[in-house]
């Protein structure tokens, strides 16, 4: 049985636009207004789309439910598997001491926390995000940050405002490439367009980041800082986009970045330390007390081969993650006898039953709903075997490992729930066609269509948790809806990845691996509000930049035809 999606179910266009937000809606409602438990406002979320989908599109049940399976395997690998990999990782660094060697190297370098920020959050977390994504960044870099002294909720909020402008070449550009396989446009020509847009955002994150922290005084003091990290890490996007490696964008970004701005802070020093400590009324009343705290957080600077052996877990997992990406088509093809590198399941009932029409598509498609196990290839695999090497590097004891693996298993039990509910929700309404409804509310904007172009890629972010999710739920629609009103659909297509990255920081599923990172679980709702407003501006921003280049001169030039 074909179910052939209807994008329009109600007779009025408003109450169907209205039934296809409820979802969302309901989602919003429990988690910020009741301020439910993540996990209770996530399934309430995916049984308002499933209810919705049967009822009011009238997707057969069963399809109903395979779609929510669908999202929910999606959510255990690779995500649920890589964040429990990277949080392992962290605690055995903890329990072992070696994380401290690490807080020493960062504090030699400085101890002044916004630029602590800077280093970790944006150019770390940039380099995470090309390796792997998935939430790597943020679970990893959030948790860096608390250990550098950093209030939980501030570390949460510092690095989902930071994974931003990585993310459409995060995981060696899977979000660029899911945008090729959806419009049929160049990954070359696509890219260019990307390069145009994303350097000058990696310019303003930084600085945004920082602000974010404190007043303009003090982050004008760390302003040299903020050009070379952003500046670094921006030139090299240009450059690596524009180029044959593209897949290496963020990967070289991060890195080059992160040794720039390393080196660089080895020879200069802001005038006075920041820390949060120090903001205290105490501190700020008395001088001695702020002394006091900024040399208890002072370290010596860490000789080079010292730094090296301190982060030598990291470095270990940089190369293995490196290694896989660059080798994934080749261990995806691996067989030996009976064991393959990956596993393809085609899900029976669903797989090629469901239709997408026109204008959503450009001719009748049947979707695909396979999930693919990867298994050597998912960013997991490199972070599991990571920990698997350093228990033998840091000589971890059987005891140490339990209470590491207790730690973990007690973070992850509110955060796997809720990441299941919110790809099961994202699923059903992908494949029950509330998405495009939603969609297709953009198209109506007129000239002003390339700022929802941008829009548009944001709330698809929020829908999935991904960009690629992003870019396979309204690339296609993008696409068509700029031919029609005679748009360069490269442009409106980038821009729904461009605009899709500053929805990462808003999705449940970012929000969930942040606080499973900062052990703060329960406080979803506050961290959400607090990222929201910086989501919208951010996300305006790359709307602006899309609309000045869809139509005003010198702008157009950054167009490739």
């Amino acid at each position: 049985m074909i179910y052939t999606q209807n994008y329009q179910p109600l007779a009025f266009p408003l109450l169907s636009l209205l039934f296809a937000a409820l979802p969302v809606i309901v989602l919003f409602a429990l988690l910020v207004i009741k301020r439910s438990p993540v996990p209770l406002a996530a399934a309430g979320g995916a049984i308002a789309a499933f209810v919705v989908a049967v009822l009011v599109y009238r997707m057969p049940l069963s399809m109903a439910g395979l779609a929510f399976l669908n999202g929910a395997l999606f959510a255990l690998l690779p995500i649920c598997y890589v964040l429990i990999g990277a949080m392992l990782l962290y605690n055995i660094t903890v329990e072992t001491g070696c994380f401290d060697r690490i807080k020493a190297s960062v504090a030699g370098l400085s101890p002044d926390h916004r630029l602590q920020a800077v280093l970790i959050a944006f150019c770390f977390g940039a380099f995470l995000e090309g390796a792997a994504g998935a939430g790597t960044p943020v679970a990893i870099c959030a948790a860096m940050l608390v250990g550098l002294g950093f209030k939980p909720f501030q570390a949460a909020c510092i690095c989902l405002i930071a994974n931003t402008s990585p993310v459409a070449y995060g995981g060696f550009g899977t979000p660029l490439l899911t945008l090729e396989g959806v419009t049929g446009i160049d990954i070359r020509t696509l890219s260019h367009m990307a390069g145009n847009q994303l350097p000058i955002l990696s310019c303003i994150v930084p600085l945004w980041l920082v602000r974010c922290m404190c007043g303009w005084k003090e982050t004008k003091e760390v302003m040299p800082a903020i050009m070379v990290a952003g500046g670094s890490f921006a030139l090299c996007q240009f450059i690596f986009a524009h180029s044959s490696a593209y897949p290496l964008t963020d990967l070289a970004g991060g890195l080059i970045s992160l040794v720039i701005t390393g080196t660089f802070l080895r020879y200069w020093k802001p005038k006075r330390i920041w820390r949060y400590e120090t903001q205290s009324a105490e501190a700020q009343a008395d001088e001695s007390v702020a002394d006091a705290l900024i040399k208890q957080h002072t370290a010596p600077l860490m000789p080079l081969k010292e730094a090296i052996s301190a982060w030598m877990p990291f470095i270990l997992l940089c190369i293995l993650m490196v290694a896989v990406g660059v080798n994934k088509k080749k261990l995806d093809s691996l067989e030996i006898g009976p064991v393959k590198g990956m596993y393809t399941l085609h899900i029976a009932g669903l797989d090629k039953q469901i239709e997408r029409t026109p204008p959503v598509v450009e001719k009748n498609t049947l979707e695909a709903a396979v999930f693919k196990f990867n298994w050597l290839t998912t960013p997991g695999t490199p972070v599991i075997l990571t920990v698997l090497m350093v228990l033998r590097l840091l000589k971890v004891t059987r005891e140490q490992l339990r209470i590491v693996v207790k730690r973990t298993a007690n973070q992850m039990l509110i955060p796997v729930p809720t990441i299941v509910f919110m790809l099961g929700l994202g699923s059903i309404t992908r494949l029950g066609g509330l998405d495009a409804t939603l969609g297709m509310a953009f198209k109506n904007t007129g000239v002003a269509y390339p700022f929802f172009a941008a829009m548009l890629g944001w709330l698809g972010v929020f829908l999935t948790g991904t960009d690629a999710g992003s870019n396979a739920l309204f690339g296609s629609l993008q696409k068509i809806t700029a031919m029609q009103i005679g748009l360069n659909p490269t442009l409106i297509t980038v821009a729904n990845s461009s605009g899709g990255v500053m929805g990462k920081m808003i999705d449940a599923q970012s929000i969930c691996v942040a606080t499973a990172a900062t052990d703060q679980v329960g406080s979803e709702a506050d961290i959400f509000k607090f990222v929201l407003p910086h989501s919208v501006m951010l996300a305006a921003i790359i709307g602006l930049l899309v609309l000045l280049q869809a139509y005003v001169y010198p702008f157009t030039l950054m167009v490739p035809h």
